[in-house]
């Protein structure tokens, strides 16, 4: 059964008649009330202001009236503010309880409308049928009850606006229109018209409307809120650029490839939204008892109220027993137990480009006890660069990458990319090179100035026989570093050496040290060689390594791993990651990785930033011991309040202490929902800085 998204109560779909589809996804509502307040949250909000002002001008007219000023006609104008309040703020209660009646559910206006009601109707019967009845009116609580109950749902919808400010701020990326070149004209056209392949014209400062391929120009982007990228990315023809991004200094022409809600844009949208409306396994015993707890509080109400009449109390007392139990008892603090964490939770995450995917992946990631993880592209960049250049006695390192850069010139290997950036850092002459001849797999060859020069990697250079001489034991250091190497050849004699590696990911270091403090220890999975494995492990600090590991063999791991009772959280980005994703408790894709890596992780990093699957763990934590935190409140508030509503007191202070209570309980009762609310709010502030209570003491784990 639907839960609504605004107060938490469950909701018939088949009875229901207040329904709301939005990006394809359908939500049900239990009152018009909350139909407004999620549908057009800022003009709810203007109408919550003119309520309260009504509403407590009223009732602290009426206070005056009652218990300050003496005037003839007190009474009669005290009824009048009343009536006021009762059937203007108070007007949502009655639609509400219409509502509910229409769609066969309970909620809590249910009891504020039958209590203010009680309250309100009997006062006025006392008025306007004099002798009749005890002569007792409670025109002050009828109408303080409905103000205060609007002053808490008032600031529990402050709150709750708040909190979804990181899915607001994504649906306000997209620009309303974009300049589309059709029959070699530039024509503005609604973004929801833009086909897949259009042609756009993006202009400095100008935001994309689509996901694209740059075809012409060069620019750079702001793409902060949409990854966590602080710098701005380097854009040129071939780039890959995102709908919402903000273009730079140039302009670019760029071909669309995926719009509307195909975008990385929409997909983010989609997942924050699925993010906010789950519910972890924890509140399903909450679902249970808001679905049953407004007709048992009325059954309690009726009880005890009859019990203080039968009891001798009479039947103004009776009257309040039944007002201030119905007014104290608080629904929605179970209903709202679990989304007003999740929604600060989930915004929070979105902030640092963290995207929880599926119905329980917050509780998978609070439960996640040790993350395994792959090497390449998670902890390291996942491209190589040159970081050596040994020459060999007699020569120069600018003589050897001069060498190297003019044999890889255009050539699109990742090694000879590296050798090209290094050389267009150092800025050294570079060579031509003629007749050059590629040989997958082992190296490039060329003539150069007419001397015979060639790029050999390690293994080839072993294979063909080749006499490193002096290079030969800085050969064997770079290899026990895990540093692969090749050989710069200039007439079949090296004259130097080129030290690959691939660059350990910023933040990786970070990431390990936080999961390490948070009581989770790592371990690197990869399919590399050890002596690779082993350099990254050292440099980021991880202790525990399995190198030369296949996929079926990940999988192996992972289920030694869970038979021990670890709950494992696997991190990849390839698409060999992708059974590994699929079979650990938990998956975290790295954004940057693979298409299928990412559907099969049930966290998606947006940046690729280690740092991220730390703090999605602890967002996660978090999260749910703030769930566990409202429950508790919700479950503890009731407990209290409503035996004090029924009586439990009364022999410490007496029946009079029934004077106050429908004042006092509905005050308690417009707050509690609220300090869930603020209680969720502090996930806001979760970070890496500051240090997350421990989820497991480390337990080592033989290799």
């Amino acid at each position: 059964m639907p839960t609504d998204p605004v107060c938490g109560m469950f909701v018939d779909e088949k009875a229901a008649d207040l329904l709301l589809v939005r990006e394809n996804r359908t939500y049900y509502f239990c009152s018009t009330h909350c139909l407004q307040e999620f549908a057009q949250p800022a003009q709810e909000l203007g109408r919550l202001r003119r309520k309260l002002l009504v509403g407590w001008v009223g009732s602290v007219a009426i206070l005056l009236l009652t218990y300050g000023l003496v005037l003839p006609t007190a009474t009669w104008v005290a009824f009048g503010l009343a009536t006021v309040v009762q059937f203007y703020p108070g007007l949502q209660f009655y639609v509400s309880t219409r509502d509910a009646y229409k769609s066969r559910t309970w909620n809590m206006d249910v009891l504020i409308a039958v209590g203010t009601s009680v309250a309100y109707g009997y006062s006025a019967a006392v008025l306007l049928l004099p002798g009749r009845l005890p002569p007792s009116l409670y025109f002050d609580a009828s109408s303080l009850i409905v103000t205060l109950i609007l002053t808490g749902n008032y600031l529990e919808h402050l709150t709750r606006e708040r909190a979804r400010g990181a899915l607001r701020a994504l649906h306000e990326l997209l620009p309303s229109t974009a300049s589309v070149l059709r029959d070699g004209r530039e024509v503005d056209v609604p973004v929801s018209e833009v086909q897949p392949e259009d042609r756009l014209r993006v202009r400095p400062g100008g935001r994309f409307p689509t996901d694209g391929t740059v075809l012409e120009g060069h620019s750079t982007a702001n793409e902060a809120l949409l990854t966590g990228e602080s710098l701005p990315v380097e854009k040129g023809p071939g780039s890959a650029v995102i709908a919402g991004a903000t273009n730079g200094e140039g302009l670019l022409l760029v071909a669309a490839t995926k719009v509307g809600e195909d975008t990385v844009l929409a997909e983010i949208g989609r997942l924050v939204t699925e993010a906010e409306t789950s519910r972890v396994p924890l509140q399903q015993l909450a679902d249970r008892i808001a679905a049953t707890f407004v007709p048992v509080v009325f059954l309690l109400a009726l009880g005890a109220s009859l019990g203080w009449f039968a009891y001798g109390a009479g039947f103004t007392v009776a009257l309040l027993v039944f007002v201030s139990v119905a007014i104290t008892a608080c629904p929605c603090a179970f209903g709202i137990a679990t989304p007003a964490a999740i929604v600060v939770g989930t915004g929070r995450a979105a902030e640092e480009g963290i995207l929880f995917k599926g119905k329980d992946s917050i509780e998978r990631a609070s439960r996640a006890d040790i993350v395994l993880t792959d090497k390449t592209g998670t902890l390291t960049r996942g491209r190589p660069s040159l970081r050596h250049v040994l020459p060999a006695p007699g020569h120069a390192e600018s003589e050897v990458l001069s060498f190297a850069a003019a044999l890889e010139a255009g050539s699109e290997h990742p090694l000879a990319k590296a050798v090209l950036e290094a050389a267009r850092q150092r800025q050294g002459p570079r060579p031509v090179a003629d007749e050059i001849r590629a040989d997958p797999g082992r190296g490039v060859r060329a003539m150069v100035a007419g001397v015979r020069v060639a790029v050999l990697s390690g293994s080839a250079a072993k294979e063909d026989g080749t006499a490193l001489g002096e290079l030969g034991p800085a050969a064997e250091r770079l290899s026990a570093l895990g540093i692969g190497w090749s050989v710069v050849l200039e007439g079949g004699m090296p004259v130097g050496l080129l030290g690959f590696s691939d660059e350990i990911a910023p933040g990786a270091d970070e990431a390990v040290r936080a999961l390490e403090e948070d009581g989770i220890p790592v371990v690197m999975v990869t399919g590399d060689h050890e002596a690779a494995a082993r350099a990254v492990a050292r440099t980021v600090g991880i202790r525990e390594v399995h190198a030369g590991v296949s996929p079926q063999g990940k999988l192996d791991l992972i289920r030694q791993f869970q038979s021990k009772g670890r709950t494992v959280a696997y991190v990849g980005d390839g698409i060999n990651d992708a059974p590994a994703l699929a079979a650990a408790d938990l998956g975290i894709a790295i954004g940057a990785g693979a298409e299928v890596a990412r559907e099969a992780g049930g966290i998606v990093l947006v940046r690729s930033d280690p740092r991220g699957i730390a703090l999605s763990l602890r967002i996660g934590r978090r999260t749910v011991r703030k769930v566990r935190g409202n429950l508790t409140w919700a479950i503890g508030y009731n407990a209290v309040l409503l035996p004090v509503a029924m009586g439990a007191l009364v022999p410490v202070w007496g029946l009079g202490l029934y004077s106050l209570l429908p004042i006092t309980g509905a005050l308690a009762m417009g707050l509690s929902s609220t300090t869930v609310v603020l209680n969720s709010l502090s996930l806001r502030w979760v970070t890496l800085t500051r240090r997350a209570p421990r989820a497991r003491d480390h337990v080592s784990v033989a290799q």
